[in-house]
Formats: structure tokens, C-alpha cells, sequence
């Protein structure tokens, strides 16, 4: 059945949409940190203030003993699971990390939330409150997340279970994969990674048609190692609880509103930018020497592979890190007493895609005190391949925006800063995709995008990035538009019509219609759509990337500018950051912004003349050569967290052992250099 306290998020979202049009024409047990800050008195007072205004029969104490116990539950069984997650994915030696331990802890998890008593004594203490109370904001919350994992039916719960088991035996089968391309006629091991970045950047057409096969073979695999099943699994599920397929089922417990509201956003952005694409894919073939350009394997070398290669002195993956911390440090961004592990390079058996998770979510404790959270997060960088240092960096922005987001989720409950259901997918990937936006500006790189030799990226190299790219920005959103797109079409299939082939044709009738052509990545290749928790998810970066220009669209109104500027950090931790998951994703965008959130920023600058942009990108790159020229680096910065730098099992550095960021940054810096040292 559908969950009626879903009806405030899906009224708010309807309520935005139909008010406006579209107008677009995780972790290493001994780094989880216990320590807890005090904060201000206030935080104690609110809750005397409960107990002096509590009605009905349950009392201060009943209530308060609920919601500590549930948050200490939660807390060591979501811990148990991150664990299993990260050492699963980072393919741990530890005989502690196995599929059977990862199955087994989600599942209780999930049994701890999917508990109905729970949910019937949370509804029965929301009586006892004042509306207002933070008890009520708490409960409120408690309410929401019980309810997006009951499932009142047993015959979903035991298909629940039967997704869950093919889902592990898939991805057990996926990590032991020999993926790879035969070049000159020997095979050659690459990751998805690697093969995707030769796509882009090697010079020789049958290397990178070599490569995009190679990638192709991941569909072939995945649908012949349980997906047909799994897909089939999960939609009867999700029909046996009410929804009307496994997407509806997943939009609606994420976001707060079902499919058909998700595509009507959506589908004005599709129609919008439909004739954008088409014009640009005409204009690249007419400038790119006609339909071979178009090839998948040819599209993004073709677009920017040059320049992608004169650009990659500039990236140095070494220096990443320090380059982060300088940019998020001069944006007053804090991390709030953090313990993080990063994982960022590539190597055999590790997952696919980049991630964040917490094993240990921020919240404010009981007594006022400060629970900093525990990160890990991973990039897949190969130091020694051109293009990797830029992707590799990007990749570190997202996903230390991800980090920078759950450390500064202050609300009572550790409940509200896990990024499961309820949490708005858009929500979460707006943070991260906003911070990593930066590193494509010409402002941002005439302070960050220093060479080994200490060079600054000169601005004849950034124009040449733009007018090589810009005309095809539109190739990018439709790119991410047919992931979701994609599995809309899968879980509406009739049952008996899903099997390997006919979802195979999908993807590419699917790549086709949305992108124009064949994808540069194939959508089966996409590791979001095996897991549980990313599968119907890429909307969210659809979303989020909306969400991305309407907010830099503010910043720049307000401030004039966004990289280095000292006001981001605190405007976006009071504003996007703090409520976690206690506020709508639309609202929070409105809020900050003074608008409904709409394509319309996105579109803009999608129909922004070449002479335009660089016009913009060169009065800002030269600004901050001036302002560069006239302060200097600190010596050192503090983001207030400790970090470690891993490499699977490996500890490469870490600030507690170092002694300071920048420190730590050093011996990192020194280990890439040594080990992927190129031999003469």
C-alpha cells in the first residue's frame, strides 16, 4: 500500500508544479570516531522546553527513552552494514567482509526500519507533542523513514528477500569480471574506468572502438548473470505493495512523489532541450568530418580529446587532494570534526563508481552533544592515464561535497543525516555536484590548475576548451536524461517480454532516441542500475543538476562570484545542509534561490553564444590571476577533520600520523609520483 504520510511532499511537489511551468524551449572500524562536541546551551534549553509544553498521557521520559533507543538501534546496525559495504565494494582482505555478512547486515537494518510496532508507537507518541516541538520534528522524520521500508504484505517481503539474494550473487559475479579490450590483437585488462577514459582520449579510432566494446560486454554479462531476474523480482515486488512498477516504488519513498510527477519534470526538460541536441549533433558532424564523428566510440574524442590531453599537465592527480582542501578551505566549508578515509585510486576488483557513504552519520545528541560523522569515499583515478588527472579531481570535488553535506547535518537524530529513503537523492547530489561544477570554471582553474612545474593553465588553452565543448554541453544532459529514461522503459516491460536480448535492444533504442545515437557509455555499463540503492536513482542528478545552475545562478547575482568566495560554505550549511532530510528538496531549493526550481538556468546557458562565454570566463580567469598575484597561500589549512588516504588495505598517509592537511598531502603527493613514475 502507498504510504499516506507521503502526502505533505507529494502536495508541495505538485503544488510547484502546477503553479509554474517548466519554461526549458563508508568503513575502517578503527577510525569511527565516538568523540562528542558540546554545542550551545540551546540546544539543552529546547528540550526542557518539551517537556514543559508535553500533553496527553505518554510523558517526557517515555518519549525521550523512544527516540534514544531508536537512534542507538539504528546507529550500530547501520555502522554493521557501512562496514560490510565498504570492505565488500573496496574488495577488503579482512575474512570479516563477504557478500553473505553484507546481505545479512541490510537485512537487518532494513528489518529494524520495516519494524510496524515502531512505526505504530511513533504515531501513537506524535499525539503526545506539540506540533512545533523538536520531539514532533523528530518523530515526524521517524514516521516518513519507518514507512518507506513496511511492507504490510508478505509476499513482498519475501520477494524483498529474493532481490536482495540475486542482487549479491550479480554483484559477486560483477567484481569478478576480466574486463578489458584486444588491442593489436592482444587483450589488454582495463576497468570500466580505463576503458572509458580511452574512449576519450586515445588518438587511434580502433583503440577506442576496441575500448567502447569492451565496454558493451558489461550488458552482456550483467544480463546473463540474474539482472532479467532481478529486474522481474523487483517490480513484483513493487506491485505487491501498491505501486505501479519497482520505479514508482523507489521515486516515491526517495522523493516524495511518484513516477508520473518525476517524468512531468522531467519530460518538459526532455522536450525542451530535444531540439538543442539535434542541432548540435548536426552542427558536430558538419565540423567533425560528417556521421563517423558520431560514432560512439568517436564522439567525446572528437569533442574534446585534444584539448583534453593539453589540458592534463595542469591536473597533476598527485596534488588532487591539496587542491580540494585549498578550494574548500577558502569557501569557509568545515567538516565538523570529521574522520574520513579516502580511497581514490584505481585497482583490480574494486567497485566500478565513485561513492560516499558514512558509517557513522553527525547528529546532535540527547544532551546537546556534537556526533561528528565517519566518511568514506572513493574516486577510481589512474594517475598514468591522460584525462585522469581532471576526471580524478572532479570526482574527489563530488565526493568530498558529499562528505562536506552529512558532516553538517545538525538535527537530533542520526536518522536524518543517512542518505537511504527518505532522503531525496536530488537533495544529495545537488551538494556534491555544485561544489564539483567549480573545477570546469575559468576562475577556479587560474588558481587551482598549477602544473608540477608550477605553471598556471594559460587562458588560449582554456578558450580552446570552450569553444570545443560548449556547443556540445547539451550531449552531457542528454546523457544523463537516458539513464532514467532507460529504466522507466525496463520496469513498464510486460513481465514474459523481459529477457537478456530484449534489454539489450531497450538500451539501445533508449540511447538512440534520447541521445540521438549510440552513448559513448552504454547504458548497461552504468553501475547505478544493478544496486539496490542506486538503481531508479539518476534522476536525482537530472534534478540536482537543475538544481546545480539555478543555485550558482544565485550565488553569482548575489556575489559576483562563486569560486574562493567565503560566503558559500556558511550560506549552503544553513541552508541546504543543516535541515538534512527534514525539509523537501524543492522547498530547500526555493528557499535559498527565491524561485521554484525549474530548467530554465540550465537552458540559458545551453543557449549561450561561444563569444558570451568567453567574454564571462575571461574577465573572471583574469580577476583571480590578479588576486592570485597579490595574496599567497597559507601554510597550512583546516577543514576541522582527519583524513586518511587508502589504498584498499594499504594506509598511504593520514593527518594524525602527519600531523597537518597539508602534511598528509605531501606523502601522498610523493607516493603517486614514485609509483606511477614513468619509466624512460
Amino acid at each position: 500500500m502507498r504510504i499516506a504520510e507521503k502526502s505533505f511532499f507529494l502536495t508541495q511537489a505538485l503544488f510547484t508544479l502546477t503553479n509554474r511551468a517548466l519554461t526549458v524551449s563508508s568503513f575502517s572500524p578503527t577510525i569511527i570516531s565516538l568523540a562528542a562536541r558540546p554545542l550551545p546551551l540551546s540546544a539543552t534549553a529546547r528540550l526542557a522546553t518539551n517537556a514543559e509544553t508535553m500533553t496527553g498521557s505518554s510523558s517526557f521520559s517515555d518519549i525521550a527513552n523512544f527516540i534514544d533507543s531508536t537512534n542507538a538501534s539504528y546507529e550500530r546496525l547501520h555502522r554493521d552494514f557501512e562496514l560490510q559495504f565498504w570492505g565488500t565494494k573496496m574488495a577488503l582482505s579482512g575474512a570479516s567482509y563477504s557478500t553473505a555478512e553484507l546481505m545479512r547486515t541490510k537485512g537487518e537494518m532494513e528489518a529494524f526500519l520495516a519494524d510496524e510496532a515502531k512505526l505504530k508507537k511513533t504515531r501513537e507518541l506524535l499525539e503526545s507533542v506539540p506540533a512545533d516541538s523538536d520531539h514532533a520534528k523528530t518523530l515526524k522524520m521517524l514516521e516518513r523513514t519507518f514507512g518507506c521500508y513496511i511492507m504490510e504484505s508478505e509476499e513482498a517481503k519475501a520477494l524483498r528477500s529474493e532481490a536482495t539474494k540475486i542482487e549479491g550473487q550479480l554483484e559477486s559475479a560483477r567484481n569478478t569480471l576480466s574486463l578489458g579490450a584486444t588491442i593489436d590483437g592482444k587483450f589488454e585488462e582495463m576497468s570500466s574506468v580505463g576503458l572509458r577514459n580511452k574512449v576519450r582520449v586515445d588518438p587511434d579510432e580502433k583503440v577506442r572502438k576496441a575500448c567502447y566494446e569492451g565496454l558493451s560486454k558489461i550488458g552482456d554479462f550483467v544480463t546473463e548473470n540474474g539482472f532479467v531476474e532481478l529486474v522481474k523480482v523487483r517490480n513484483r515486488m513493487a506491485k505487491a505493495l501498491g505501486y505501479i512498477d519497482f520505479y514508482d516504488y523507489k521515486v516515491t519513498n526517495a522523493e516524495g512523489f511518484g513516477k508520473a510527477a518525476l517524468f512531468g519534470i522531467l519530460g518538459t526538460l526532455e522536450q525542451g532541450t530535444r531540439p538543442i541536441m539535434e542541432k548540435a549533433r548536426e552542427l558536430f558532424a558538419s565540423e567533425k568530418g560528417g556521421a563517423n564523428a558520431l560514432e560512439p566510440w568517436n564522439q567525446s574524442f572528437l569533442m574534446a580529446g585534444d584539448v583534453t590531453r593539453r589540458m592534463d599537465p595542469y591536473f597533476p592527480f598527485e596534488r588532487s587532494v591539496e587542491q580540494w582542501g585549498r578550494s574548500f578551505a577558502a569557501m569557509n566549508i568545515s567538516y565538523r570534526g570529521a574522520t574520513m578515509d579516502l580511497d581514490l585510486l584505481d585497482r583490480k576488483g574494486k567497485y566500478s563508481n565513485g561513492f560516499c557513504h558514512w558509517p557513522q552519520p553527525a547528529w546532535v545528541k540527547p544532551d546537546g552533544s556534537w556526533q561528528p560523522s565517519t566518511t568514506h569515499f572513493t574516486s577510481l583515478a589512474d594517475p598514468s592515464a591522460i584525462g585522469s588527472g581532471y576526471t580524478g579531481l572532479t570526482t574527489l570535488m563530488h565526493e568530498a561535497g558529499h562528505a562536506a553535506h552529512f558532516a553538517n547535518i545538525e538535527m537530533p537524530s542520526p536518522l536524518f543525516s543517512q542518505e537511504r529513503s527518505p532522503t531525496s537523492v536530488a537533495y544529495a547530489e545537488l551538494q556534491s555536484m555544485f561544489l564539483d561544477s567549480l573545477v570546469g570554471d575559468a576562475d577556479w582553474m587560474a588558481r587551482y590548475a598549477v602544473s608540477r612545474e608550477g605553471e598556471v593553465i594559460p587562458w588560449d588553452l582554456i578558450a580552446d576548451q570552450i569553444k570545443a565543448t560548449h556547443p556540445y554541453k547539451v550531449f552531457a544532459l542528454r546523457a544523463m536524461l537516458a539513464v532514467p529514461y532507460f529504466e522507466k522503459a525496463l520496469y513498464e516491460m510486460v513481465e514474459e517480454d523481459v529477457t537478456a536480448e530484449s534489454i539489450k535492444a531497450l538500451a539501445d533504442k533508449v540511447e538512440k532516441d534520447i541521445q540521438g545515437g549510440l552513448s559513448p557509455r552504454p547504458l548497461l555499463s552504468v553501475p547505478h542500475i544493478l544496486s539496490d540503492e542506486a538503481s531508479c536513482y539518476y534522476h536525482g542528478y537530472v534534478l540536482a543538476e537543475m538544481g546545480v545552475h539555478q543555485t550558482r545562478e544565485f550565488f553569482m547575482a548575489r556575489d559576483g562570484f562563486i569560486s574562493d568566495n567565503p560566503k558559500v560554505g556558511p550560506t549552503i550549511t544553513q541552508a541546504y545542509w543543516k535541515p538534512g532530510n527534514s525539509e523537501p528538496f524543492l522547498s530547500l531549493v526555493e528557499t535559498l534561490t527565491g524561485a521554484p526550481l525549474t530548467g530554465q538556468s540550465w537552458v540559458n546557458e545551453l543557449e549561450q553564444s561561444i563569444q558570451d562565454v568567453l567574454k564571462e570566463e575571461k574577465v573572471k580567469y583574469e580577476a583571480k590571476q590578479a588576486e592570485c598575484a597579490d595574496d599567497s597561500s597559507p601554510e597550512d589549512i583546516d577543514l576541522d577533520m582527519r583524513i586518511r588516504i587508502v589504498d584498499g588495505d594499504d594506509v598511504l598517509a593520514d593527518t594524525a600520523e602527519e600531523g597537518s592537511f597539508l602534511a598528509t598531502c605531501k606523502v601522498f603527493e610523493e607516493y603517486v609520483q614514485k609509483r606511477f613514475a614513468k619509466k624512460e
